[in-house]
């Protein structure tokens, strides 16, 4: 796993979670139990904090960033789909940013929220807990509540990943 350190400023990875080797993680930045961290995602803790929840999935081509004014704080339980950008801002616990999307400078997303595939929450957005934001600039369908733990599945199966990459991951050049 490519772990630099910016200054004094050293990541803070728990053991159980995995970074995998293509992935990026720079300075401030800490990944608690379970997190995975997957190729070509890059945690960039230059300007500020970054701090992802346990059993967290930040997948493939993810870019998380920080201000000096916004730390970006991801919750327990989420799922960050290949290639979204979370710059500045908090995602609540269980929640699935999906592919392609991005969260702008202070920005909050609820609790259990989902943004929806190529959706941009421009800055100072808010996503209410269990909503669903669509489009661009990012709009809440009205009358849709997500149901609670929908993100659990694709947590359990990323937590399998962990344990699978472990064991039979190995680089063939």
């Amino acid at each position: 796993m490519a772990l630099y350190a910016l200054g004094d400023v050293v990541p803070t990875v728990h053991p159980d979670a995995f970074v995998h080797p293509d992935a990026t993680v720079i300075g401030d930045v800490t990944l608690a139990a379970g997190v995975s961290v997957w190729p070509h995602a890059v945690l960039r803790g230059d300007y500020g904090r970054i701090t992802v929840g346990e059993r967290t999935s930040v997948q493939d081509g993810t870019v998380l960033h920080c201000t000096e004014w916004h730390p970006t704080v991801v919750g327990a339980d989420c799922v960050l789909g290949h290639n979204v950008h979370v710059e500045g801002a908090t995602i609540g616990d269980g929640c699935l940013i999906a592919s392609g999307s991005v969260v702008l400078n202070g920005s909050v997303v609820g609790d259990g929220a989902v943004v929806g595939a190529g959706a941009v929450v421009s800055f100072n957005g808010v996503v209410p807990a269990r909503s669903m934001a669509l489009g661009v600039p990012a709009r809440i369908r009205e009358g849709h509540e997500v149901p609670a733990g929908s993100t659990l599945a694709i947590v359990e199966k990323y937590l399998e990943n962990i344990t699978r990459y472990r064991s039979e991951l190995r680089r063939l050049d």
